[in-house]
C-alpha cells in the first residue's frame, strides 16, 4: 500500500465518519470510517518508514568507484 492509497482510506474514512449521517441496519457506517482511517495510518506509517528506507535514496545502495594511475 502506497502514501497514496493510504491518504485515500484516510479521506474516505474520515468523510463517513464525520460528514455521513445515515442509519443503517446491521452495520455502522461511522465505525467503518473509524476503522478506514486506522488502516490508512497504518499503511501511511508503513510506507514511511519501512517502504522509505528500501528506496533508491539508501545510503548504503551508492557505490563510489575510484580508479587509480599506476605509475
Amino acid at each position: 500500500m502506497g502514501i497514496g492509497v493510504s491518504l485515500l482510506l484516510i479521506a474516505i474514512g474520515a468523510i463517513l465518519d464525520f460528514a455521513v449521517t445515515v442509519h443503517t441496519s446491521g452495520f455502522n457506517l461511522n465505525t467503518i470510517g473509524v476503522i478506514l482511517m486506522i488502516v490508512g495510518g497504518i499503511g501511511l506509517l508503513f510506507s514511511l518508514f519501512i517502504l522509505g528506507s528500501w528506496g533508491p535514496n539508501r545510503r548504503e545502495d551508492r557505490v563510489v568507484t575510484r580508479e587509480r594511475e599506476v605509475l
